[in-house]
């Protein structure tokens, strides 16, 4: 293992480019003028004329809009809508297209996607039970909701981290930024005991992680037990950050030891909430105070008993005996009832939503709002100097007033989001151009320190920080400007070349494999199978009836025909079509998706029964959609590939059908799943060009 950097390496490490102010480059200046579409393309092509390298032509219309519609719905162009940009021969033909795709509710769902890859969003705790968050998936749909109504990026990562301390016009407001700190209750669990021993610390570390790696790209956590070794992070600045959660209160999601969900946030009135919980009191301390008079009559009795040992006549004492022990027995009876009476108004439902959210911690007791101190080796056993709430120095270091009352969460926020950070606007166009070109500008999108790679194209990248700050944080205007660029026009058939056979400058499009929710959701709609209904809540069981342990966990698959963002995704179990397909590591941040290419997945495609049900769907849909075979065939060329079918293709297809029908026998309906389920095991279906 490397030693650690010495403070002097440190201090020269602050020179490294991802902590240097955000440039305004001017877009450079070009020899092919021409070529250019957007100041974007200057960037690109200054990059390529200095190598002598030649871009491609530009994609055809039909690959531009599968192109585009995947990007971004992850969902394919219908047949009409590619119609309709074939005719429509305006200049800006494509500009509205990206247009209408932005305004779609499918953005939504495929761009909040992406977001909780990053956040390593699951629906159960990661506990050695996994225990259920039946409210979860609210912070779910309130980030799909925020992709599609483009809530400035600032105000989007500040609600996320202090949604509850801010201010809110109305009591509906106030509840959705309660729900946007689902963020951060969102923390993976540990343990199984809910006292002293449940090792908080490990949550607040999972916590910090993905903060560092999410919005600053910087491995922050590696500084738990000691300072960074290749990046100007300390210890300090890792405790530092700690005292924002340590003084925050998570939500318990419930344990083996503690089956029971509590400090969830109520949604509703104060008043409300408040008649309710006064009621709960009121009827708990009529049942602790029952509880108190049969503990008295049965500590009563069983000392009467013990007298009845003097009582002489045998008669008289064995009759009281009796007595005593019969009314015992009433008392246990009683005291049993009671206590199981409590306990069921103490787990009584709320009559109103909550939000699995997090709070301010305590002003007093153990877990009290306050400074952190430095956990020796990372061990919260031995304590070493406390350190005042801040930002990490080489950041600004910023520190928290010391007369703050709160966690000081929001001021936290307001660091991230401040126009002079040199991270937080870089990370996010980052990922952008990262999920439409297959490589980010930085190609470890989650890792701007000395370990991740440097960007391919500085400049461009502070361009286009810079723009993201000064169009007030918009991602859907990034979107625009990326996509109306020459560069992402490009073809992706391209020859091999030695100057730059990785495609690191970006002189064609770089060919995409569909991730696991494109397919699956690409498999639904072609077959018109697809619910485009919004994801609610999972039918979990009732919080009455949990019972995992570590032995037993939790663990469960609940079918649905909705796109694939709203199926339920566990901590410690993957989901069987998205584990196959690559899906992202619920465990942790996953800033890119690995490719895989296994027999299981080829396997899947020929002989599971949803492929097969989806066959029988789309054969349905091609002949009641065309009366002729041609036309059959044409059609289900372009609802699957986005193009019209070449002449030896229709040719084969026909001869398939004839000779299908004629061994065997089958119906049209049969033939035509035959059909469907060859050009569902085509690899042009889950390859974007």
């Amino acid at each position: 293992m490397p030693a650690a950097a010495s403070a002097g390496e440190r201090e020269a490490s602050t020179s490294y480019w991802a902590f240097q102010p955000v440039a305004h480059p001017a877009p450079p200046k070009v020899r092919d003028t021409a070529w250019v579409r957007t100041p974007v393309d200057r960037f690109i092509l200054r990059e390529l004329e200095a190598r002598g390298i030649v871009p491609v032509a530009d994609a055809d219309k039909r690959t531009l809009i599968r192109r585009a519609t995947y990007d971004l719905t992850g969902m394919p162009p219908t047949p009409a809508e590619i119609d309709a940009f074939l005719k429509d021969q305006a200049p800006d033909a494509f500009a509205r297209v990206i247009d209408r795709l932005l305004a779609s509710p499918a953005y939504g769902e495929r761009w909040g996607r992406h977001w909780l890859d990053v956040v390593r969003y699951a629906d159960t705790a990661g506990d050695n039970s996994d225990y259920p968050v039946p409210d979860l998936y609210k912070y779910r749909n309130w980030v799909i909701r925020a992709f599609q109504n483009d809530l400035p990026y600032d105000r989007f990562v500040q609600q996320q981290i202090a949604g509850d301390l801010m201010p809110a016009a109305t009591l509906q407001q106030r509840f959705e930024q309660t729900i946007a700190t689902g963020y951060l209750a969102n923390a993976r669990r540990f343990g199984s005991y809910e006292d002293a021993r449940y090792p908080w610390h490990l949550t607040i570390e999972d916590t910090i992680d993905n903060l560092g790696r999410t919005f600053l790209a910087l491995t922050i956590n590696c500084c738990r037990c000691h300072d960074h070794k290749f990046d100007p992070l300390t210890s300090e600045d890792y405790y530092a950050l700690y005292g924002f959660f340590s003084s925050t209160r998570y939500p318990w999601p419930g344990i083996e030891l503690d089956k029971a969900p509590h400090d969830l946030i109520p949604l509703a009135p104060p008043d409300q909430v408040e008649a309710f919980e006064k009621e709960r009191r009121q009827k708990m301390s009529e049942f602790d105070n029952r509880l108190k008079k049969i503990q008295k009559d049965k500590s009563d009795a069983e000392k009467a008993l013990k007298e009845t040992e003097s009582i002489k006549s045998d008669a008289e004492r064995k009759a009281k005996v009796a007595e005593l022990t019969k009314k015992l027995d009433s008392l246990k009876h009683q005291m049993k009832s009671a206590q199981e009476q409590r306990e069921k108004i103490a787990k009584q439902p709320m009559p109103y939503e909550t939000a699995y959210a997090v709070a301010e911690g305590k002003t007093e007791g153990k877990k009290k709002v306050g400074n952190a101190c430095v956990q020796i080796k990372g061990d919260p056993e031995h304590l070493g100097p406390e350190v005042q709430r801040r930002f990490p120095k080489v950041l600004g270091g910023h520190v928290l007033p010391t007369n703050t009352k709160g966690s000081g969460r929001l001021e936290l926020a307001r660091w991230l989001t401040d126009a002079q950070n040199p991270l937080t606007a870089r990370v996010m166009v980052n990922r952008v151009w990262h999920f439409h070109f297959g490589k980010g500008l930085v190609a470890t999108p989650s890792d701007f320190g000395k370990q991740g790679e440097p960007p391919s194209h500085p400049e461009l990248l502070d361009y286009l920080a810079a723009r993201f700050i000064d169009s007030g944080w918009s991602i859907k205007a990034m979107h625009r400007l990326i996509m109306t660029s020459r560069v992402y026009q490009l073809s992706s058939h391209a020859e091999s070349t030695t100057t730059d056979p990785e495609n690191r400058f970006l002189w064609h499009y770089r060919r995409q494999r569909m991730d696991a929710e494109s397919i699956r959701d690409t498999l639904l709609s072609v077959s018109g199978m697809l619910d485009r209904s919004i994801g609610g809540p999972h039918p979990f069981p009732l919080p009455a009836k949990w019972d995992f342990t570590q032995h037993k966990p939790f663990k469960a698959t609940y079918e649905s025909k909705r796109r694939s963002v709203y199926l339920m995704v566990q901590r410690i179990q993957r989901h069987p079509f998205l584990g196959l397909f690559n899906g992202a590591d619920t465990n942790a941040s996953t800033a890119r998706r690995v490719t895989s290419t296994t027999p299981l997945q080829a396997l899947f495609v020929m002989n599971d029964p949803f492929v097969h049900e989806v066959a029988r769907n789309l054969a349905a849909r091609i002949i009641a959609e065309s009366s002729i075979e041609s036309g059959r065939i044409g059609r289900a060329f372009e609802l699957l590939y986005g193009r019209e079918a070449l002449p030896e293709e229709v040719g084969r297809i026909q001869l398939h059908l004839e000779h299908v029908q004629a061994a065997l026998g089958t119906t049209e309906q049969a033939a035509w799943e035959s059909v469907a389920r060859a050009l569902l095991m085509n690899n042009e279906l889950i390859y974007v060009e």
